[in-house]
């Protein structure tokens, strides 16, 4: 009962830190262990740190250190060569101020879906925002649930293709690629889309019938002079690099497994199956490809390229680490004897469908850390192995778990204390007060009925 008590404990005081602004670094290592001691083994501690701590951290980086270098830089670089300005102030202008909620989200969503960090889309979109949707009297507190809807909602989990870390986490534990269960996806996708954009629909009309109008002393937001909007790259230049990321995606996955990986099977290699590398390489050789294109299409609007590619290249560190180290926090947690009887009673809960089991373990750990991708390495780090041992008993496919998995860490993840949510409210230079409900509401609400659907699809029809 101790050692339960003492996983509990654990997780509440990650969840309140990480919400006060304490680093995971150094919260996951000090709240594994005091696990352990809780757990009686204070003898082991420092065998826990450096043989089951440091070791899933180490093995988390080996395998998706790539990923969160390229997406950094890729992210940089749309940034920097002004190609994801150049998005967003055309999609304004077609689409026009009338619709500038509907602008909001479509250009947060193609940014997202090409591999855009939300800390890249936050800074680019907000200005533009606001200078919409004080021309079209909508109230300010609604732009971080508007970009929120574009960004960490279906282009981050239900997509299919989406080079997101959500969508990339589960391909080695099941085999398969970020592609997995495309229509079910896009279903998924639709109905957390509709879900959001209506409640935002609605909060607008409701806005506009009592006159509330912009409600803050708006400065207007520095734009692009003409001189510099013509410097901008042209839309079609802007929109290739993000284009590239998902076909190369799609076409490596399936031209890779054409070619001689015989070799695999080495023990240079690990003695290692294609399919729990595919997806990954498929996306590596995407944004490669991308980044390359980004460079020579915009050759002479860089102003210091190396200074461009180390600020991706350093960017990309921090996130890394900080879910690494929450997914030792798990390894450990996992190695404790009272979190089998803990993981026993989450499966119970839905013991007959791997799919709900699924989703409730997973909802629990990203909802406690506030980390989408951090609670999803944890419970699949932990218990992946036996949701694929589950789904084949039942005769489910693992692209359907892998969508599901994907899903299910962007629900809870968007609680109060999660980092992105911070971050997005203080670039819009608003409170949780104001205007967490309205990301709540189309991130968390939004997502799981979305989730439920997919699941509800799923069991009935299986994957497709």
């Amino acid at each position: 009962m101790l050692s339960i008590l003492g996983i509990v404990l654990s997780l509440l005081m990650l969840m309140y830190f990480a919400y006060r602004g304490v680093s995971v670094l150094i919260l996951a290592p000090i709240l594994a262990l005091f696990a352990v001691m809780m757990s009686g083994e204070v003898s082991q501690l420092f065998g826990v740190y450096t043989q089951v701590f440091m070791t899933g951290l180490g093995g988390y980086v080996v395998k998706y250190f790539p990923l969160f270098l390229l997406g950094a830089v890729f992210g940089k670089l749309m940034d920097d060569s002004g190609s994801a300005q150049s998005i967003a102030y055309s999609l304004v202008r077609k689409l026009g101020g009338h619709r500038a909620l509907l602008a909001v989200v479509i250009t947060c969503s193609i940014l997202t879906y090409g591999g855009v960090s939300l800390f890249v889309v936050g800074f680019a979109i907000f200005p533009i925002a606001a200078a919409i949707f004080h021309a079209a009297a909508i109230p300010k507190r609604l732009i971080p649930g508007a970009i929120a809807l574009g960004s960490l909602s279906f282009t981050m989990t239900a997509l299919p293709g989406t080079p997101a870390i959500q969508n990339t986490i589960p391909m080695p534990f099941f085999g398969t690629d970020a592609f997995a269960a495309p229509g079910l996806g896009l279903i998924g996708s639709a109905v957390m889309f509709a879900a959001g954009y209506g409640w935002l629909s609605y909060r607008v009309r409701k806005a506009k019938h009592a006159a509330e109008g912009y409600g803050d002393t708006y400065h207007a937001p520095e734009k692009p002079t003409d001189d510099e909007h013509r410097h901008l790259p042209a839309l079609w230049k802007a929109l290739l690099p993000i284009i590239l990321v998902v076909s190369c995606n799609y076409l490596l996955s399936k031209v890779i497994p054409l070619m001689d990986t015989a070799y695999l099977s080495e023990d240079k290699y690990g003695n290692t199956a294609l399919n729990s590398v595919l997806g990954l390489w498929a996306i590596i050789g995407a944004l490669v490809l991308s980044c390359v294109t980004i460079i020579i299409l915009n050759w002479s609007r860089w102003k210091n390229l190396k200074e461009t590619m180390n600020k991706g290249v350093m960017g990309s560190l921090l996130p890394i680490f900080n879910t690494a180290s929450e997914v030792g926090y798990g390894a450990v947690i996992a190695s404790l004897a009272a979190f089998a009887v803990i993981s026993n009673y989450l499966l119970s809960i839905s013991a007959g469908n791997v799919l709900i089991s699924e989703s409730i373990v997973i909802s629990m750990l990203v909802g406690t850390t506030g980390s989408a991708s951090g609670g999803l390495s944890i419970a699949l780090s932990m218990m992946g192995e036996h949701f694929l041992q589950m789904a084949d008993a039942a005769g489910i496919s693992p692209e359907l778990l892998h969508r599901v998995a994907a899903m299910a860490s962007g629900g809870l993840d968007t609680l109060p204390h999660n980092g992105a949510v911070i971050s997005l409210l203080a670039i819009c230079g608003l409170t949780h007060k104001r205007s967490y409900f309205d990301i709540f509401m189309v991130t968390v609400v939004g997502s799981v009925l979305g989730l439920i659907v997919v699941i509800s699809l799923g069991s009935l029809f299986g994957s497709f």
